[in-house]
């Protein structure tokens, strides 16, 4: 496999070390951001008032342009994490919302698909530009349903709309190719066509960047979308759906349908009409979705769940690898595919690093999003407490010790301590399994060669993370690992311009870069007699002074 290098991160065939960036870019806003990020009262009742008197919380499905509520008129509760609160009701959709959905979406794909690249750039690219003009509220939603630090809410607004801003930009370098043809008299073309309707499954962790990841570029290679957001968070998907209307993104274009999961699943996949679908999620749905996608044979990318090994090597600089081990791991308290899920150091700084690490940890400060200084929130749900709960319960009970946490917060609802374990072994739950939550594990090992066993041993293989001085080294690790991204000395590594994706049972496909194109294309030959003219067929005066009036020669 091929490897290439920026900075001192890695991308199975590309890399990164960026982080997602914030931009200085603003439109002048209809509501100001000053008063929501500077005088906003940190009582989540009053945001939650303040964002729906905005005209940013919808509760309704979006199908052809129009909000819809469900056919029978359910509704599902969103509510808040950290508090416990209902939010709002939004329609609980299905199948027949779906299919209509779809419907919508193919009626929309045929005038969408034959606009031109500059044409669809210009909508992607005022999209962007109203995102960003309300990151500061999308932001705020987003710590409202998903319950994530607001500066970490904001910083994910600027990151998901960074695969907007990137893909306004391809969109309009989709090139074809020519073939030399093996008859003097043939040619052969290559062209790059857009697949079609597109269904994007997307999780509850990135409520926005994992929306606009997949339809920034499905819809800048002229596909149509309908999206399928969590019922966990679908708040900030509709205001996302909200302001690409606003952007001049046609009706139908971009259609939004939440509720009942397995229904709506269902009709993507057993439609004609939907020839792809884009799914980020647990990889036993990821392998329902393959399965179910060969009845219509559609084209699928999936990104999946991992099981994240960060190597610290004796030679790493400890603050630079406590540092990134932290940036790693306790990201959106630990509910990202990409955190280090199991934390190797090698023996000979073991315990300091433990230590080291343990005191850092227990600085952190747990609350709701909305406190000031806060850098954890809730998990988003108790059944991911009680899976964290019995991760680590089994690891105790199989000789792991905990250093910090280990428990519930005592704030209640699904806050969880930051928790640090130390003598964990391979064969313990909490090294097989995707903990998804503030617990970091740490793993004792002798040489480079067991680090290297000791990651490898597992179905996953999304992300990876080492720490090492060596450069040396870190090359021939980094090949060695049999994951999609390896980051080197830097614990976040996602950034639009470099392919995000796994191997092994952590997906196909890729997310982002140009590479991320691709999976929103078809290529088709064509193939044309020498004797044949090229020009479009025309009846203007121009077109007939140069020869162009009809297509024969």
């Amino acid at each position: 496999m091929g490897w290439t290098r920026i900075g001192m991160a890695f991308h199975r065939c590309s890399l990164s070390f960026l982080s997602p960036r914030l931009s200085a870019y603003h439109l002048p806003r209809s509501i100001s951001a000053t008063i929501f990020s500077h005088q906003m009262s940190t009582d989540a009742k009053s945001v939650a008032a303040r964002l729906n008197s905005a005209g940013f919380i919808r509760s309704q499905g979006f199908i052809g342009g129009k909000w819809t509520d469900a056919y029978d008129g359910k509704t599902i509760e969103v509510t808040n994490p950290a508090t416990g609160e209902v939010i709002t009701n939004v329609s609980c959709m299905g199948g027949r919302e779906t299919y209509d959905a779809i419907a919508s979406a193919q009626d929309a794909f045929v005038s969408w698909s034959k606009q031109t690249a500059a044409e669809r750039s210009k909508c992607l690219r005022r999209w962007y530009d109203l995102i960003m003009a309300h990151k500061d509220e999308l932001g705020q939603l987003m710590t409202l349903e998903q319950g994530k630090p607001l500066k970490e809410a904001i910083g994910e607004v600027s990151y998901g709309a960074s695969f907007i801003e990137f893909y306004a930009e391809e969109a309009k370098r989709v090139y074809g190719d020519v073939i030399p043809a093996t008859l003097p008299d043939r040619r052969l073309f290559v062209l790059k066509q857009p697949v079609g309707v597109v269904g994007a499954i997307t999780p509850w962790n990135f409520p926005l960047a994992m929306i606009t990841r997949k339809v920034a570029p499905a819809l800048a290679c002229g596909c149509t979308v309908v999206i399928k957001p969590s019922e966990l968070t679908p708040l900030t998907a509709l205001a996302a759906a909200e302001l690409a209307i606003q952007a001049g993104i046609p009706p139908g274009a971009v259609n939004v349908v939440m509720g009942n999961a397995s229904d709506i699943g269902e009709a993507l996949l057993a439609s004609p009409q939907v020839r792809k679908i884009t799914f980020t999620g647990s990889t036993a749905v990821g392998k329902k979705l393959m399965a179910g996608a060969a009845s219509t044979v559609k084209k699928v990318s999936l990104e999946l769940g991992g099981n994240a090994p960060c190597i610290i090597f004796d030679d790493a600089d400890l603050d630079v690898a406590l540092k990134g081990a932290m940036a790693t791991k306790f990201r959106n308290s630990g509910q990202t595919c990409v955190c280090a899920n199991r934390i190797l150091v090698q023996e000979g700084i073991y315990d300091k690093f433990a230590n080291a690490f343990s005191n850092a940890v227990s600085s952190m400060k747990v609350g709701d999003g909305f406190g000031e200084g806060v850098v954890q929130g809730p998990l988003i749900n108790d059944a991911a407490v009680h899976k964290v709960e019995s991760l680590v319960q089994d690891a105790i009970s199989k000789g792991a010790k905990v250093l910090i946490g280990g428990k519930k917060h005592s704030l209640g609802m699904t806050f969880f301590e930051p928790t640090v374990i130390t003598d964990v072994k391979s064969e313990m739950q909490i090294s097989r399994e995707e903990v998804f939550g503030p617990v970091a594990p740490l793993l004792k090992f002798k040489t480079e060669e067991e680090a290297i066993r000791m990651a490898n041993d597992t179905n996953a293989g999304l992300a990876a993370y080492i720490f090492t001085t060596s450069i040396k080294r870190s090359w021939r690790v980094s090949e060695a690992l049999e994951y999609g991204l390896v980051g080197v000395n830097e614990g976040l590594i996602s950034t639009e311009v470099a392919p995000f994706g796994g191997v092994k049972q952590s997906g196909l496909g890729r997310e982002g870069s140009k590479y991320g194109m691709d999976e929103y294309l078809e290529l088709c030959k064509e193939k044309r007699n020498k004797a044949c003219c090229l020009a479009a067929t025309s009846s203007s005066p121009e077109h007939k002074s140069h020869g162009f009036e009809t297509d024969e020669c």
